[in-house]
């Protein structure tokens, strides 16, 4: 089964007191709605462990800027730290994206690609989609397309070609105005 995600991330019980802006963007760099979750205070911060790399993803003050590109098969989300920094780029394959109730969403495939800002390019959760495909939850045509889109993606990057990641601080900056 895919689980649909949503933008304003409404069900995260983690956020105790948020911000939260979205807006659609058409330029000739990107066309797709953007969204700022504003973690202003949260219950607990939120670790993740890349090998022996540890990542504070959410904290009090954190940022998550996240694009929706129109007619994509994935979804980019940037964790801003406290003080305005890249923490990492989250990378959500994806089955479709669309909008419910003003909110984008994204049906998540499972596949993720992580970028630092150190440029390290970290790939997970391939077991989770091989469960999916033996489980049924996804169709082989869903399976594949989901290869193709890390693969694609991941060869982009690697040859400084994924320019997404480089709206990141220009976006942030435009959806701050917009802060509720």
């Amino acid at each position: 089964m895919l689980k649909r995600r949503y933008g304003d991330r409404s069900d995260w019980k983690r956020i105790s007191k948020r911000g939260y802006a979205q807006s659609y963007v058409e330029t000739e760099e990107f066309t797709g709605y953007i969204t700022l979750l504003n973690l202003v205070q949260v219950t607990q911060p939120l670790w993740v462990k890349y090998d022996e790399k540890s990542l504070c993803i959410v904290d009090d003050g954190y940022m998550w800027l996240q694009h929706f590109p129109t007619g994509k098969n994935y979804s980019v989300t940037t964790m801003f730290d406290a003080n305005g920094k890249v923490v990492q780029w989250y990378i959500d394959i994806c089955n479709e994206i669309g909008i419910e109730h003003n909110v984008p969403w994204w049906d998540d495939l499972f596949l993720d690609i992580i970028v630092l800002p150190t440029g390290e390019i970290i790939q997970q959760d391939e077991d989770e989609l091989e469960e999916a495909l033996i489980n049924g939850w996804v169709d082989q045509s869903m399976y594949n397309l989901a290869w193709v889109q890390v693969n694609e993606i991941t060869t982009s990057i690697r040859e400084e070609d994924f320019n997404l990641l480089n709206y990141s601080a220009v976006h942030k900056e435009l959806l701050m105005t917009l802060l509720k």
